[in-house]
């Protein structure tokens, strides 16, 4: 086999010189420049704009959108359709009205495009009138009238492309698939792919952000239909996945963006078993793996689902695209996943189908409205239950019953905030929220009932508080039991005295502290007890909420980055850690308390009741290159896959990283345009990150482990 050096990794040459040409082109930022050079259409102009209602607005701003965006057809391309405006880069509807942007747009949902497969647009076009017709006279009605607007611009854009593609040499093929798909069921794999991609980009047209999903499941039927009876082969369908992922780049534009250019949330999910727990991997799952594996594209965060029943091969297989780096792959372990929502109360064919909200957090995809409320709960400790190192507690117990309490008033300031935004409680009415009739479409529950994604359409509601800060909140409550309650070496009031000092003058103190303990991640019964016992209490909490505000309260774990933005608000940490320091990310141990390797730390995690969180909670896992070479180190990371299912993890992003490249890049970022890295729940080409994310994702690879 052919290899080529990407970022100084070899990696197999399997599709076609024009296919990898479309692919350097596209992530050497041709195309994102080019959507960025028109920004918006403006609806200013468009006759009583000014009198319309929100709704009327919206809809004068996607038939703008779909009547006047650029249309782009790429040189040798297999799939068409783009996302063409680049106001949607920023997460805005990309139309403007005066001085400013029409409409914010959503992300954080994964859409149903199976139906657009199996039923085509038409379909959805009929049930739309069905509901009309159900809701007619009702305060519905406009929603409802808005969705054939939109399915009306939608049909605009689409004939725009069969005009454009009709008599160009080439590409006959294109436009042959475009005749059916969207509105007509696809008939073939190439149709296929080709209806979710047009769906796709026309959702990103409007300025959202949607998962994909589970790609191979849905692709499944048509792959194995076409090898049938002889039209496709593996090579031919290698190449159309790999058009899929390099037009999903049209929006990589270079520079520095902060946390980076690759989080649009168009995460994919492969692998598992479906409603009748059938196991789903095919041959499209492998190929969907070559692809990742030749070109390390970043902008679609893959997760594997696997099982105690996963093959051995395919294991295999994640384990030898994981360690080439990048963090492009992570996985679900799907047992403790459905059972977590089976025990919430989702029904089993419905905990089966479990996709994530296009970052990692689950959800029922194409019928699930999510958002989720972060907090700190280091600085909830910190500020509420300590007062900011002013407070003192006579034990351990009564301290842990006080930040709970802390913890319960905090989630039942969400629930009264969540509640504000209802009319009437019985039954729940939404206020009036911003259109998105796009994304409504592509959302089961929400054409039935004549109501958007944001006014409780979708099949579930579900709004889930995170814990932030979990390991450091941890580490504080051990470092406090250990010193102050068990060992008694300082008085509580004299801790205290010392946090609010920062450790001034506490030096052999602060070391003591920080050497001593056995910390979080380490597979220390005692810490990890700690955060267990935490979990669970926390859960519950969530627990009571659930049901009392029109949503469901599921709680979970992260940061996704925010440590960053935390860390001048923190003070110092009694396990040793001085004020200002960023610490930990998601479910994972603080930077340089875990000394045990990798396989410590998914024990320490494990340890949760993780059953408890059916949103999840994220463990990242830093390996070093030199821990993943060679057949021993293969075998190692397949090993840590396997444990990491039978302890019964939850979500894992491991991330194989030198932080003697990184640094290398931060220097000479011109050489390493395309180095990807795991950021939280998304991935970024490293030199697109500013200094600060640069340099917090540096010091986590320098905390990288063995196994």
């Amino acid at each position: 086999m052919e290899f080529a050096s990407v970022n100084g990794i070899k990696r197999p040459v399997r599709c076609c010189e024009e296919t990898r040409l479309f692919a350097w082109e596209s992530l050497g930022h041709k195309y994102g420049k080019q959507t960025w050079e028109t920004q918006y259409v403006d609806i200013s102009d468009v006759f009583g704009i000014g009198e319309m209602s929100p709704t009327g607005r919206y809809d004068a701003a996607i038939r703008k959108i779909a009547e006047d965006a650029p249309l782009r057809i790429c040189e040798n391309e297999l799939l068409s359709g783009a996302a063409t405006l680049g106001t949607a880069i920023s997460h805005l509807v990309p139309a403007k009205y005066g001085e400013g942007a029409v409409f914010p747009s959503i992300s954080h949902l994964t859409v149903d495009f199976e139906t657009v497969l199996t039923r085509g647009l038409d379909g959805v076009r009929d049930d739309v009138l069905s509901s009309l017709e159900k809701h007619r006279g009702t305060d519905r009605e406009e929603f409802l009238e808005s969705c054939l607007h939109t399915l009306d611009s939608f049909d605009i854009w689409h004939k725009r492309y069969l005009d454009a593609l009709d008599g160009m040499e080439g590409y006959e093929e294109n436009r042959k698939n475009l005749l059916r798909v969207p509105h007509k069921p696809a008939a073939t794999f190439h149709e296929a792919v080709q209806c979710v991609w047009i769906c796709f980009a026309f959702l990103r047209l409007c300025g959202n952000w949607p998962g994909i999903g589970r790609l191979d499941k849905m692709l499944k039927p048509y792959y194995e239909r076409d090898i049938e009876n002889g039209t496709l082969t593996n090579d031919r369908a290698r190449e159309i996945i790999a058009h899929f992922f390099i037009k999903g780049c049209e929006w990589v534009r270079g520079g520095n963006y902060g946390s980076g250019d690759a989080q649009h949330y168009q995460n994919l999910v492969i692998s598992g078993v479906d409603e009748q727990g059938r196991d789903v991997t095919n041959p499209v799952t492998y190929l969907i793996l070559d692809v990742i594996e030749e070109f390390g594209i970043s902008d679609f965060p893959t997760t594997v689902r696997l099982n105690r029943s996963t093959d051995e091969k395919l294991i295999r297989r994640v384990a030898e695209v994981m360690r080439l780096g990048g963090g492009v792959l992570a996985v679900y372990n799907e047992d403790l996943i459905i059972k977590s929502l089976e025990n919430y109360g989702y029904a089993p064919e419905e905990a089966r189908r479990f996709a994530n909200d296009g970052c990692w957090e689950v959800q029922i995809p194409g019928k699930t409205y999510f958002t989720y409320c972060p907090y700190d709960f280091l600085q909830l400790l910190q500020h509420n239950t300590l007062k900011d190192y002013t407070a003192v507690f006579d034990d351990f117990e009564s301290l842990y019953r006080a930040y709970l309490d802390d913890v319960k008033a905090l989630l039942e300031g969400l629930l009264s905030s969540v509640r504000a935004g209802f009319s009437s409680e019985d039954p729940w009415v939404w206020t009036e929220r911003m259109p998105c009739t796009a994304v409504s479409l592509f959302e089961q529950g929400c054409v039935e009932k004549g109501l958007s994604y944001l006014e409780g359409g979708p099949v579930y509601n579900v709004i889930s508080p995170h814990v932030g800060g979990l390991a450091d909140t941890v580490n504080s409550l051990y470092a406090l039991k250990k010193l102050v309650f068990e060992e008694k070496k300082i008085g509580f009031a004299d801790f205290m005295e010392i946090l609010r000092n920062n450790w001034e003058g506490a030096e052999a103190l602060r070391r003591y502290v920080s050497g001593k303990y056995t910390y979080y991640g380490n597979d220390n019964d005692e810490a990890d007890g700690i955060c267990r016992r935490f979990l669970s209490d926390f859960a519950d909490l969530c627990a009571g909420l659930d049901g009392r505000s029109g949503y469901k309260f599921p709680g979970g774990v992260s940061t996704f980055g925010r440590q960053l933005e935390w860390s001048p608000h923190r003070l110092a940490c009694p396990y040793g850690r001085k004020s200002g320091e960023v610490l930990a990310a998601n479910a994972s141990p603080t930077p340089g308390t875990d000394t045990l390797g990798a396989t410590a730390v998914i024990r320490s995690y494990c340890k949760n009741e993780l059953s408890k969180l059916p949103v999840g909670a994220a463990l990242d896992i830093r390996l070093l290159p030199s821990c993943t070479a060679g057949e021993e180190g293969l075998e190692a990371l397949a090993s840590l896959l396997r444990g990491f299912v039978l302890l019964g993890g939850f979500f894992m992003q491991p991330d194989v990283a030198d932080a003697a490249i990184l640094r290398s890049a931060q220097e000479k970022p011109e050489d390493y345009q395309n180095l990807s890295v795991r950021v939280s729940g998304w991935n970024a080409r490293f030199v697109t990150l500013n200094r600060e994310w640069q340099d917090m994702v540096i010091r986590q690879n320098e905390c990288g482990c063995g196994f």
